[in-house]
């Protein structure tokens, strides 16, 4: 049921119940007022004539009483009869005038007739006289007065409905609107705004609605915006992702190259300058000197690539594995920082993926290159430990600690090692340690997809 025909059928029923208790409450004076005018009536009329027969029939008996009484005629609300000694009806008092020839319906002078009363006089003469209260004129009025009262009462019950009824219709105009409003939000047209509305409730709504759709579609748009930006994120990310392995993929490849086609070409060049510096050395001096010095620079070369080799890409971890690997740079840093303590606990038991691998080998790389060239640290302690669920590595040091601002040196390197962690769908942190240094952690689960 809408709320405009609930809001009408209270209405109604209101006005209709106090049109019942206003009907109520009338009928229930009017008997009250019939009861005490009848009895009154009554009383008096049975005083007066009462009286004045007594001495009518004192003074010229009987013969006298009847004339009186065929002159006076009827008496408001009161019935007089006359009686002879044997039960002979002498006279009826004519019947009323008043609304003669009408009567209230049965259930009306049931409702509002007072108890019959009636008062008997036994006059001189053996005659009797009785006054009997009549209170059909009254109850008459009565329903005449409740007629004209109920005819008014439906007219203006007709009326204030009507009133009512146009009211509610008038003040439940803008709820349509409002709910075609929801409707077209619902349905997506966030840009729809409501009119102005009738009414200061309505209004309030409106302006309530439409703050609450100018809210919606700004969180709309902004996560639709925020959706488009991680959408691009997650590609920048992907796209890193495969610059990355390619990255890696060209340092193995470099790293191999370096080590196999170089490498045997420095090696043949300073295998040819010792042999020209031993034959020509005395011979011809100078042509001995210069082919010492290319053995020489050789040499040089070859320990510089030999050195560079392991940052491109340890090539141990294709042969030695990622223990043995990560004691052979341990070490290698470890002699040319001679003045540092660095210790290395592993436990490799699990099996590890390539990925998995060189993402470790990377944190020990990077944590060891922050602590020795930037956190100025005296103790660098190492440990890998593994088991069937997950590889977990920690690099702590004691140097000054992390800088304060996100663009010193190591920040970039940390957030690569992060995404590279995060690839492999594990975490990475960085917290320092006290009193003072730093501490990497990271952890990679040993899953197929790692």
């Amino acid at each position: 049921m809408k709320l405009r025909t609930r809001l009408n059928l209270v209405v109604a029923g209101l006005t209709a119940a106090f049109v019942i208790v206003l009907i109520s409450a009338e009928i229930q004076a009017t008997r009250s007022s019939i009861r005490e005018e009848i009895e009154a009536a009554n009383r008096v009329a049975s005083q007066l004539l009462g009286r004045l027969a007594l001495i009518y029939s004192s003074e010229g008996g009987p013969q006298l009483v009847l004339p009186f009484l065929q002159q006076l005629g009827h008496v408001r609300a009161n019935d007089l009869l006359l009686r002879s000694m044997d039960g002979h009806l002498l006279f009826r008092s004519p019947p009323p005038t008043y609304k003669a020839g009408r009567e209230a319906p049965a259930w009306f002078v049931r409702l509002m007739s007072p108890a019959p009363a009636k008062y008997t006089f036994t006059l001189p003469g053996g005659v009797e006289l009785t006054v009997a209260a009549n209170s059909s004129r009254a109850v008459l009025d009565a329903w005449d007065d409740l007629t004209h009262l109920l005819s008014l009462a439906a007219a203006m019950l007709v009326i204030f409905n009507a009133l009512a009824f146009w009211s509610v219709e008038r003040a439940l105009a803008p709820f349509p609107v409002i709910t075609d409003g929801l409707q077209r939000v619902q349905q997506g047209d966030l840009a729809f705004r409501l009119p102005p509305l009738r009414g200061f409730e309505a209004c309030a709504i409106g302006a309530a609605f439409n703050r609450m759709a100018q809210a919606v579609q700004d969180k709309v748009q902004a996560e639709k915006k925020a959706h488009e930006a991680e959408t691009r994120l997650d590609e920048r990310r992907e796209m890193a992702l495969l610059v990355e392995q390619r990255v890696e993929e060209e340092r193995r490849l470099i790293a191999h190259e370096l080590h196999d086609e170089f490498g045997q070409s420095v090696t043949a060049i300073r295998s040819l300058a010792m042999a020209i510096a031993a034959q020509g050395g005395v011979r011809d001096p100078p042509t001995g000197e210069a082919a010492r010095l290319i053995s020489e620079e050789a040499a040089r070369l070859y320990d510089a690539m030999h050195g560079l080799i392991p940052r491109l890409m340890p090539l141990s971890l294709d042969t030695l594995g990622l223990a043995d690997t990560l004691e052979n740079l341990l070490r290698d840093w470890q002699r040319r920082n001679p003045a540092i303590t660095m210790s290395l606990e592993h436990d490799l038991s699990a099996p590890l993926g390539p990925s998995v691998t060189l993402a470790i080998y990377r944190v020990v790389q990077e944590g060891l290159i922050n602590a020795l060239r930037h956190a100025q640290a005296s103790h660098v302690a190492i440990d890998v430990q593994s088991d069937a669920q997950r590889i977990v590595v920690t690099v702590s040091d004691d140097g000054i600690g992390m800088p304060s601002q996100g663009s010193q040196p190591g920040h970039f390197g940390l957030r690569g090692l992060s995404e590279r962690v995060a690839h492999l769908g594990g975490v990475f942190s960085v917290s320092p340690c006290e009193p003072h240094g730093v501490r990497l952690i990271a952890q990679i689960p040993l899953t197929p997809s790692a």
